[in-house]
């Protein structure tokens, strides 16, 4: 008997990616289901309310809603890029434009909103007594974005920081969603040394020695393979071009590089750098990357099935 896993990454506040992400289940028949952060949007845009008529500037292009129904399009269309939307006036844009703490404020709760908003998603479309679904967050999300999948634990949503996750067959999972230094400054980032260590606390939570039963879901790639080659910036971080083309670079972890190296679990599951959508090897470790094309919906993933002894096949999908 073989099951299926299908595991995604860096949807980024994107519902429609989700949204698919959850119909995955149906279509691919998996067994147990991963999206492995970064869970949050990146930006606020906010839509000015004029007395009935709304404005709002998207992606550089002014967009109107003359009535309600069009104001539902436009929040819409603004959530299915991943971002956050709020309706106000100007007046109260102008309040909070002058407050760093409203600003952070207002990104909590829409955050927050929106995380349970997708968790109880998970509820309705899945039948956790019949799948696991495990939901991670990533560098780019705050901290209280871990309170928030934990209250659903008990409702049969996997949290896998703080545990070892079992799945059919015997199969064990260890998780970590810090990364190697970016230069953004991310909620969630450690320098190498510091990387390893972390690594090793959760591997040693493991229950067993045998790690062709292991699986690694460790957001950040491994350094040097093709999980995580990203154009390289300039001072100002902008991408360095020869030839008409980005000159791309590794900039993955050597610390889980040196993990998987050392261990050799089954599988390495990775995310984190959105240009990579590959596979490849460390040793006998097959690591891979869904990539992300979350600004244009698109949903990116991989289908891996396990067989008692191992892996059977994997595959990559998209749409």
């Amino acid at each position: 008997m073989v099951f299926r896993m299908f595991f995604s990454a860096d949807t980024h506040g994107n519902t429609v990616v989700w949204r698919k992400w959850l119909n995955a289940v149906n279509v691919y028949k998996a067994t147990v289901i991963i999206f492995a952060g970064d869970l949050t949007g990146k930006a606020i845009v906010p839509i000015f309310d004029k007395g009935g008529r709304y404005e709002a500037e998207v992606l550089g292009q002014k967009r109107v809603a003359k009535s309600e129904e069009e104001l539902r399009k436009l929040q819409d269309f603004i959530e299915g890029i991943g971002y956050y939307s709020v309706v106000l006036t100007p007046e109260e844009v102008q309040e909070i434009a002058a407050s760093p703490k409203k600003q952070e404020e207002l990104f909590r709760e829409l955050m927050t909103a929106r995380m349970r908003k997708w968790l109880d998603l998970v509820l309705e479309k899945v039948n956790v007594k019949e799948v696991i679904p495990i939901v991670m967050p990533g560098n780019d999300d705050e901290l209280y974005i871990d309170d928030v999948i934990k209250e659903y634990e008990d409702r049969g949503i996997v949290y896998p920081l703080d545990k070892v996750v079992e799945i059919p067959y015997g199969y064990q999972i260890v998780s970590h969603e810090y990364v190697n230094p970016t230069p953004w400054n991310t909620p969630r980032e450690a320098p190498e040394k510091k990387l390893e260590k972390m690594l090793r606390e959760r591997i040693g939570r493991l229950e067993t020695s045998d790690f062709k039963k292991v699986i690694f879901n460790f957001h950040p790639p491994p350094y040097d393979t093709k999980l995580d080659l990203a154009p390289k910036l300039d001072k100002d971080l902008k991408p360095v071009y020869v030839g008409g083309k980005p000159l791309m670079v590794h900039v993955g972890s050597t610390a889980v590089r040196k993990m998987e190296e050392e261990y050799q679990p089954l599988l390495g599951l990775h995310g984190h750098i959105h240009e990579s959508y590959a596979s490849d090897r460390i040793g006998e470790t097959v690591v891979l990357n869904p990539g992300s094309e979350y600004t244009e919906g698109i949903l990116r993933g991989f289908i891996v099935e396990f067989m008692e002894d191992g892996l059977k096949n994997w595959w990559k999908i998209e749409g």
